[in-house]
């Protein structure tokens, strides 16, 4: 029996501050001068007080008339959290398949998950007009349903069974993820988010490779 075979799991992981130090909504909207309200707005769903769908679109609503090479800008700004680099080395050489599921932008996450070696993206889209935004989302929003929805859906085209899925986030958004998963596991999580994951972790990502679905 190939037991390497039996150990993969798919990883499945959050990108706004988890994957990557910031959140990129709040990063666009320090080029349109709405950070602040943008700040407070994120907070407020990621301690899960608001709806996120709901949040999302008024946040985004902030961006109209950024011109699109904002994108650009962005994403040069964008730090990955200190031990992203290395557990994304250390699942690909194991051969684990990893996938980053966002209430952000496919804009910023595509080119960010190309960096890494990740094909597996699933975020919102920004609605552009005329080589700017128009404050709206492309498309339904990726909300916390969507978010466990990507998860089984991806471990079915890989046929692996629910069993061997992990799920790492930090926000509310992330909770029904972190439920589908057989581990779900909160990262440098609000409260909410940490008494309802399976384990928690804080400081380095890669310090989840100390917990049982990856050391087994």
């Amino acid at each position: 029996m190939d037991t390497r075979t039996d150990l993969t799991r798919l990883v499945v992981m959050d990108i706004d501050s988890t994957l990557i130090t910031g959140e990129v909504v709040e990063m666009l909207a320090a080029h349109a001068g709405s950070r602040p309200l943008v700040a407070d707005i994120t907070e407020r769903a990621m301690r899960g007080e608001i709806d996120f769908a709901q949040s999302l679109r008024e946040r985004v609503a902030t961006l109209a008339g950024l011109p699109v090479s904002v994108f650009d800008e962005v994403l040069a700004e964008v730090e990955l959290t200190p031990g992203a680099v290395e557990l994304v080395a250390e699942l690909a050489s194991r051969g684990w398949p990893v996938g980053l599921v966002s209430g952000g932008f496919v804009e910023v996450a595509r080119p960010l998950a190309a960096r890494l070696g990740i094909t597996r993206v699933h975020a919102n889209r920004l609605e552009v007009r005329d080589g700017r935004l128009t404050g709206r989302v492309d498309g339904p929003v990726v909300d916390r349903a969507a978010k466990a929805a990507t998860l089984t859906a991806w471990a079915a085209e890989l046929g692996l069974p629910m069993t061997r899925t992990v799920a790492i986030g930090d926000g509310a958004n992330d909770l029904d993820m972190l439920a589908a998963a057989a581990t779900g596991i909160a990262f440098n999580a609000k409260p909410v988010v940490a008494a309802a994951a399976d384990a928690a972790v804080a400081g380095r990502l890669d310090a989840v490779l100390a917990l049982e679905p990856f050391a087994a």
